[in-house]
């Protein structure tokens, strides 16, 4: 059996604990190859197999064809390659997506995250700037303060199994 190696940027880091739920969800075990530094050089000569990361990173590669992309891991497939499937399409439920948000410190008047929410609902859903920011390869959902507070209670309930489940210890 030939053994596939997953190259990350250190243990407990989104590539590493996207594989963590690849290898969970899928049987097919991941030799995990914590780096310091850009794998990327190692992923293009072939010393590692395969790696779950950022589509900003690889975009350009994958598009000249010194990478293969095998598939996306958000829930669908990326409007920056179409092409390329989603994970999900042959391991059901995979959703591993990188997210940014906005947040306030505890004790913000309600007023103000109200106005915060707002402003930046409008920016993020402006055409011109979902646009840019989908050409950059973020892809903006506007949410409410409520629905970002249970995505980030969710998020961290799932990858906290994902992580006790693969045994993901920092050192």
């Amino acid at each position: 059996m030939q053994l596939i190696n997953l190259a990350s940027l250190g243990i407990g880091t989104a590539g590493h604990v996207f594989g963590a739920l690849f290898e969970q969800m899928t049987g097919i075990d991941l030799v995990h190859v914590p780096y310091r530094g850009n794998y990327l050089s190692d992923l293009l000569d072939g010393q590692v197999q395969v790696v779950f990361s950022p589509i900003q990173a690889v975009i350009e590669h994958i598009k000249n064809g010194t990478l293969r992309g095998l598939a996306v891991t958000t829930a669908a497939r990326s409007k920056l390659l179409p092409d390329v499937p989603a994970v999900a399409e042959f391991v059901p439920g995979y959703d591993a997506s990188g997210w940014d948000g906005i947040a306030a410190p505890q004790g913000t008047p309600k007023e103000i995250i109200e106005r915060l929410n707002r402003e930046t609902n409008l920016i993020i859903t402006d055409p011109k700037i979902k646009t840019h920011l989908i050409d950059l390869g973020v892809e903006p959902i506007a949410m409410s303060p409520v629905e970002f507070g249970k995505r980030v209670t969710d998020e961290v309930a799932k990858w906290a199994k994902v992580i006790q489940t693969a045994g993901i210890k920092v050192n």
